[in-house]
């Protein structure tokens, strides 16, 4: 059977994505991947390098979706499948390029974990996520921005003479394309990517990459790789050196053998070849292997405590399933990004496939022959000299330009490529792909000056890159170029000039709200959280005021009335906490994140029974934060007793 690529509709019940929160990110969020300083001692050189190397100041300049809930609704999402007759692949252009389904044909197994439904949940660097199949993380420490974004997605000619699906975008936090290749040749039992990461820059730029697998889990799955020892790093925020695959009185390797997630990135030695597998009782499941570039190789698992098991459900639908992560990477932990110098690139194949090995030294007490048995087969089914093989020749391919194009991304690049002058075969980026984001920076370019738009609105999006910064530091000092301009400045890392450049904007902006939520954001991290809350408290009365109603403009009371009543209770001004509360609409005082400053703020008032009435009548957090212990410690504040199973979302053990 040749190798078919065809579009197709994937029909699932769907959480809606909501609008862009249109706050700028000033601020990195919270990361539960940080490492505790004093676990840095006795790393490895190169392994402490570059967990130094490249942390992110904040999300811009991406913005956070946050405007996702949890009421589902069928919804179609057009799907790319590409098959041959060991292989049926199902791919997402329009969320991150994800490839929700990979079957095995002549058995109808499924080799992945295929999430049942849609449902946005607050894992990504930027908010939506959703979990389930194969994702591309490229970015910084974390999932990527791009979870929930549309790709640029064309039919190239194929090394094998066939067709391949190239997927690719400008990737905005450390501006930089990239592309991913899928292709199945007619006889092949495993799928091929080849991705290629480029820095068309003058200066180096931090680079991270993870693919994410999901793989189904039971109490029989085993994950299998070449290493005798792994890193661990829970939730603790401690990175430790363990043995594989005892550790701690239990084997590691059965996903459902450890309480609380956890991620555990194996020891890949030096030469060895890089591969990781999930296999079931009988010994059969999927495997991941690659060139050498990608060497490091993590298992994580969600535990079988009950709030690891809490937030599977939640991802999910109660009921169908399980699932654990194997992945494969640029370092060897999650914690590092890698220089890539300018000029330059870096890229790898991987491959993706059924493996069948023999069930008795698998799941045996050896692990010396379980993994040599795992490894053996792999050999047998691809052996790594093929994989190198492909490798070579998919390079020659690479900057082949794409056919018939399946799906468009966003603009962005496309504004890059037109105003930066890159170069870049292989993934066009051209003008026809401007949008209306890229509408004013566009104007900026061409005439030195930043519209002021037609019609009130929030403001758009902020560009923060040099060259940009530039442009708006000799444009005419209007007030929006000063909004805009404080952004990009704070980015750099010069907060004062940003300060500055809000407060001359705001002392001739006929809209007030979005220069003076900069500058609480600016107090409070500058240690004066009575002024910033006063500035919250000013800058959510002027947008009510402003305010049209439309979506953009509900958003952006959502997200600022959230920050604003969030300031206020920090520094206890509770009247005012309550003025904004009065001055929500009554549609978003139901919402579940409103519902959580409700109850805070009865607590805070010393009305406890009414917050605990607000638990005990019910309520779902849809943005709640991976980590993110806000539910656990609120209830303990309002009462001893057990917190309910419903909103134990606990990651580590209590303290």
């Amino acid at each position: 059977m040749a190798t078919t690529v065809r579009r197709a509709v994937l029909t699932l019940p769907a959480a809606p994505l909501g609008p862009e929160n249109p706050l700028p990110v000033l601020r990195a969020p919270a990361d539960a991947h940080a490492l505790d300083d004093r676990s840095r001692d006795g790393l490895p050189r190169d392994m402490a390098r570059q967990i130094g190397y490249g942390p992110l100041r904040s999300l811009l300049p991406v913005r956070l979706l946050d405007g996702y809930q949890r009421r589902r609704q069928e919804r179609e999402f057009e799907a790319v499948v590409i098959e041959n007759a060991h292989l049926r692949v199902t791919v997402l252009p329009g969320l991150g390029g994800r490839v929700h389904s990979l079957v095995h044909v002549p058995t109808g197994r499924e080799l992945l974990y295929r999430n049942p439904v849609f449902q946005p949940a607050n894992f990504a660097l930027n908010g939506a996520w959703f979990s389930g199949g194969i994702e591309w993380n490229i970015g910084a420490t974390g999932h990527t921005t791009l979870s929930c974004a549309p790709l640029h997605a064309a039919l190239v000619p194929a090394p094998d003479g066939g067709v391949m699906v190239r997927l690719w975008e400008w990737e905005r936090l450390r501006d930089v394309p990239f592309q991913v290749d899928l292709w199945l040749p007619g006889d092949s039992e495993f799928l091929y990517v080849g991705v290629r990461v480029r820095n068309p820059h003058e200066r180096p730029v931090p680079v991270y990459w993870w693919s994410n697998i999901a793989v189904p889990e039971d109490s029989g799955t085993r994950v299998l790789a070449p290493a005798d020892e792994a890193w661990h790093f829970g939730y603790e925020r401690a990175l430790r050196r363990i043995p594989v695959p005892q550790w701690e009185g239990e084997d590691r390797t059965y996903p459902l053998r450890s309480t609380y997630p956890a991620d555990f990135f194996y020891e890949v030695p030096d030469g060895a070849r890089p591969w990781i597998a999930s296999l079931d009782a009988g010994g059969r499941g999927l495997v991941q292997t690659s060139t050498a570039r990608l060497r490091g190789r993590k298992l994580f698992v969600w535990g079988a405590g009950e709030g690891g098991r809490r937030w599977q459900e939640w991802l999910t639908e109660p009921g169908t399933g399980g699932y654990a992560e194997i992945q494969a990477g640029l370092a060897r932990t999650q914690l590092e990004h890698v220089r890539l110098e300018a000029g330059s690139e870096v890229s790898w194949l991987e491959a993706y496939g059924p493996l069948a090995a023999d069930p008795a030294p698998v799941h045996g007490p050896d692990w010396a022959a379980a993994r040599s048995s795992a490894e053996a087969a792999l050999a047998a089914a691809l052996p790594r000299e093929q994989v190198e093989e492909a490798y070579e020749a998919w390079r020659g391919a690479a900057d082949t330009e794409p056919g018939e194009r399946l799906a468009a991304g966003s603009g962005w690049g496309a504004l890059e490529v037109l105003c930066g002058g890159h170069k870049l075969p292989g993934t066009p980026f051209g003008e026809a792909g401007l949008g209306e984001a890229q509408a004013p920076w566009l104007e900026l370019w061409r005439t030195g000056v930043f519209p002021t738009p037609r019609r009130v609105a929030p403001p758009g999006p902020s560009l923060v890159a040099p060259h940009w910064r530039d442009m708006l530091e000799t444009a005419p000092a209007e007030p929006l170029t000063e909004y805009h301009l404080g952004v990009a400045q704070w980015h750099a890392g010069d907060v004062a000039q940003a300060v500055r450049s809000w407060e001359r904007g705001l002392a001739l902006a006929p809209s007030r709200w979005p220069l003076l939520r900069c500058l609480a954001v600016a107090d409070a991290l500058a240690g004066d959280p009575a002024r910033a809350a006063q500035r919250f408290a000013e800058a959510f009365e002027d947008l009510v005021e402003e305010s049209r109603g439309s979506e953009p403009w509900t958003a952006a009371e959502s997200a600022l009335g959230r920050e604003a009543m969030t300031a206020l209770l920090a520094a206890g001004r509770l009247s005012a906490a309550r003025a904004v509360w009065d001055r929500l609409r009554p549609a978003l005082r139901e919402e579940g994140r409103f519902r959580l400053l409700a109850a805070r703020l009865l607590a805070a008032e010393g009305h406890v029974g009414a917050a605990r009435r607000v638990f005990e009548e019910g309520f779902e957090l849809p943005d709640l934060r991976e980590g993110d212990e806000i539910l656990s410690e609120l209830w303990a504040r309002v009462t001893d007793r057990p917190l309910p199973p419903s909103y134990n979302f606990r990651m580590r053990p209590p303290t």
